[in-house]
């Protein structure tokens, strides 16, 4: 087992389930009897959850945490906590109480167990309904096949991974950040724990079937080149249709089945060209976009104000024939 852990958590409109979360987090990683610490990185919002996550960094030891100045989204969040982790294994988890803290042991010990360097926790039932479930294994699938990342179908936001890895994404910058693919920089070393899922306690999830397909843009887009590749071999299979209907037009025009080009077939044929072109440019458009985003230096995040130690709680080591000594319980 891990001797030391940091936990990260992305806080949107939690200010309901942070209080119930936390107390439960804190217990399981003291009967572990590791060095542990909690992040809670408030991504904006109301300003409820600010003050919820706030009070618990003042009020449990090993909480800390931070308040973004707008929302960044949860993988620039995400990367915000990464970055502030002081411990060996860093622990991704959400906040609505659906990834359970009971099932943290799991993870790290799969981590250990098979000498790995990053574990999603993978759930033994879907608990999303059948739509978002259809659209996230198609976003998976997507991901596996665009940015060539095989353990893509694994991926989950409930994930343990080596603190150093992050060593492998210093870099990252911009608006569009993704935790899953920089980590698939660091490693190929990935492996997957089944755990048990609950059912959200409060309000319903942020991510919405237009958000995930604007994440999946911006993973394939930001992070990689196959649409361009794409457009190339739309370019070249329109070009080939135009040279096969062109040959027909002569064709029948030389065999005397027609004296008059057709106005259809020259529409259908500059219409097919015209879409090619615009698809095209469309896709070397996002890429420039992209270019002049981060030319612009928009930042991947600000942090406005922190509430907490920084200093990690360290577990008190319990001497023979003497009781352990108190905490500080929430």
């Amino acid at each position: 087992m891990s001797e030391s852990v940091s936990v990260v958590i992305p806080c949107y409109r939690s200010a309901r389930t942070l209080p119930m979360l936390v107390p439960r987090l804190v217990s399981v990683l003291r009967d572990l009897s590791v060095r542990y610490e909690v992040i809670l990185v408030v991504d904006g919002g109301p300003e409820d959850t600010w003050s919820a996550a706030a009070d618990l960094a003042r009020q449990v030891e090993g909480v800390r945490a931070i308040h973004l100045s707008r929302n960044y989204g949860q993988h620039n969040a995400l990367v915000a906590g990464i970055r502030e982790a002081q411990f060996q294994v860093v622990v991704t988890m959400d906040d609505d109480l659906q990834h359970l803290p009971e099932q943290i042991p799991h993870l790290l010990a799969t981590l250990e167990r098979d000498h790995l360097d990053l574990v999603y926790g993978v759930p033994h039932v879907e608990e999303h309904g059948f739509l978002r479930s259809l659209a996230s294994r198609s976003v998976k699938a997507g991901m596996s096949a665009a940015l060539d990342i095989r353990s893509a179908r694994k991926i989950s936001a409930f994930r343990a991974f080596r603190t150093h890895l992050r060593d492998g994404f210093e870099g990252l910058s911009g608006p569009h950040a993704s935790i899953d693919v920089a980590l698939s920089w660091a490693t190929t070393k990935v492996g997957s724990s089944q755990v048990h899922m609950s059912h959200r306690e409060h309000g319903r999830s942020n991510y919405s079937l237009r958000l995930l397909i604007r994440h999946t843009a911006n993973m394939v887009l930001g992070y990689s080149s196959a649409p361009l590749r794409l457009a190339s071999y739309l370019g070249f299979l329109v070009g080939t249709l135009g040279l096969l209907l062109g040959g027909a037009v002569l064709w029948r025009f030389a065999s005397g089945g027609t004296t008059v080009a057709g106005f259809t077939m020259i529409a259908s044929m500059v219409a097919l060209f015209s879409a090619a072109q615009l698809i095209s440019i469309g896709v070397l458009g996002e890429y420039i976009g992209r270019i002049h985003g981060s030319g612009m230096g928009r930042p991947t995040y600000v942090v406005r104000e922190r509430a907490g130690s920084s200093v990690p709680f360290e577990v008190p080591r319990q001497s023979s024939g003497a009781g352990a000594p108190a905490h500080n319980n929430p």
